[in-house]
């Protein structure tokens, strides 16, 4: 579950950044495959972390879903899936008649974001656990906390700037 939200997701948004990514040079469509590629390694990595999950959960006799953590990292593996399934149109823009192709990107993009959120305060949730905490403690735990708050402040700062932000001044 780490390695979908905190790499794959996170170098399938910063793909796009001008400002950092190793392929800046790539066409934008080349960036898009990439990215789709990146997502769906995300998906598939959630799904098998949250299969690896229920099982160690079944096989310890431990409650399913019974923390914030479980409940929202559920929710996120959810959305996560949708997301991407509602990014098919993005590629194939003849499923999506009578959407223009900059609207269904801004949507994506403002839908990505909240997902992307969601990841990352499951993470951040999931360094709360007791487990966690009792693993790692003191100013390790304050690094393991920044990191997804620093990457979704990034991602948003990206993403806002890339969609939302040119879509304003243009209204």
């Amino acid at each position: 579950m780490t390695l979908a939200f905190s790499f794959f997701m996170t170098e399938a948004i910063l793909l796009f950044s001008p400002h950092g990514s190793p392929n800046k040079g790539f066409p934008h469509k080349a960036k898009g495959r990439v990215h789709w590629i990146l997502q769906g390694l995300c998906v598939s990595c959630a799904a098998l972390g949250l299969a690896a999950i229920s099982y160690n959960k079944h096989l310890n006799g431990k409650a399913h879903f019974a923390s914030w953590h479980g409940l929202l990292g559920l929710l996120t593996v959810c959305v996560v899936a949708l997301q991407s399934l509602a990014a098919v149109p993005l590629i194939y823009h003849s499923l999506a008649k009578g959407w223009s192709l900059a609207k269904l990107k801004r949507y994506h993009a403002a839908s990505g974001l909240v997902t992307y959120l969601l990841g990352s305060v499951s993470l951040l949730l999931g360094l709360c656990s007791a487990w966690f905490t009792a693993s790692i403690g003191g100013y390790a735990w304050y690094l393991s906390a920044l990191c997804p708050a620093v990457s979704a402040l990034v991602v948003m700062n990206q993403v806002s700037s890339a969609y939302m932000a040119k879509k304003r001044l243009q209204s």
